[in-house]
């Protein structure tokens, strides 16, 4: 892909405006909803197996945004746009998902965090291979703090004995997550509702083949905990949630907006907390600093790069 032109190292600097943290913030708190969600949908034990119950949930949601598009007229991305949209489907839901789903079965949720927490740190390097950042040490800073929060908070999930392929899976999600943000900022502009209903619907029917391919029971729930937490999921943990990481992305840099990958953990601990009367730890407490401080350090301190050009403009042509 294309490292010139207008997604090319940004020259004037700005901060974030309130607008793109309100949509940041809220983005963070309703992927830590989801992350509580799941455990009743697709957890050991629950009705749904997970490469099912993600798969039915993005196609649903694709279809729900493949509407609000028709009705609000926001049109449908052609060419290298088009293109763009459906990378964004491949690699962030499709291959992010199904790579850390498949690695999370034999490791600790612990570890998977602290491994999924070196997102920021993969993203600043995307962004540099692209040009579409400049190399900042309180950036990197920033993401090494971040690791270090994880790994204090879920230090107990940290063992030894894990297979290699479970963590080279991890990995793999990782750096899908991380190449997700740098591929919506690389390509021409679509509107997030059109983004995302191509996107959830690409990532959508990848799983719902792995489903297929791994031989999951596709079951359809019966307890009313799993239609609401999956309700939840494809409306607010879907539709709402990507649409607004779409948005967030095109007025903030890919490495700021990468720390959305330590924040969620720490919302749906939070969440988890108060809805599950869960205990909050010292080491949660003394870990949530770390993150916290990496987050300031590398997203907020100094002024973001500015956002894409042209904010109002649409790309639904080549």
């Amino acid at each position: 892909m294309s490292h010139g032109g207008p997604n090319s190292v940004e020259r004037r600097t700005t901060g974030p405006d309130r607008a793109t943290l309100a949509a940041f913030v809220a983005f963070v708190t309703l992927a830590g909803g989801s992350v509580v969600a799941v455990r009743y949908v697709a957890c050991e034990g629950c009705e749904l197996d997970p490469f099912w119950a993600a798969g039915t949930r993005f196609f649903l949601a694709s279809a729900i945004l493949a509407a609000i598009a028709l009705a609000v007229r926001a049109g449908m991305p052609r060419g290298r746009a088009l293109f763009g949209a459906v990378l964004y489907g491949v690699l962030g839901f499709g291959l992010a998902f199904a790579f850390a789903y498949w690695g999370l079965q034999r490791v600790s949720a612990g570890l998977g965090a602290v491994f999924l927490a070196t997102v920021p740190l993969l993203t600043f390097g995307f962004a540099l291979a692209h040009r579409q950042e400049r190399f900042r040490w309180d950036v990197l800073i920033g993401g090494v703090f971040a690791v270090a929060g994880m790994a204090v908070i879920f230090r107990e999930g940290i063992g030894a004995g894990v297979p290699f392929a479970s963590l080279l899976s991890l990995f793999a999600g990782a750096v899908c997550f991380a190449e997700t943000a740098i591929v919506v900022k690389a390509f021409p502009r679509v509107h997030p509702v059109s983004m995302n209903a191509i996107g959830l619907g690409v990532g959508g029917l990848m799983l719902l083949a792995l489903a297929m391919l791994s031989r999951e029971s596709l079951a359809v729930p019966e307890l009313a905990r799993t239609w609401f937490a999956q309700v939840y999921l494809v409306i607010f943990g879907s539709v709402v949630a990507f649409t607004l990481y779409v948005y967030v992305l095109r007025r903030w840099t890919a490495s700021a907006v990468s720390y959305e990958g330590v924040l969620i953990p720490i919302v749906a601990i939070l969440l988890a907390s108060w809805l599950q009367d869960e205990e909050i730890t010292w080491a949660f407490a003394a870990g949530s600093v770390l993150v916290l401080i990496g987050v300031y350090v590398g997203a907020l301190r100094r002024p973001a790069a500015a956002p894409d050009p042209e904010p109002g403009r649409v790309a639904s042509e080549p």
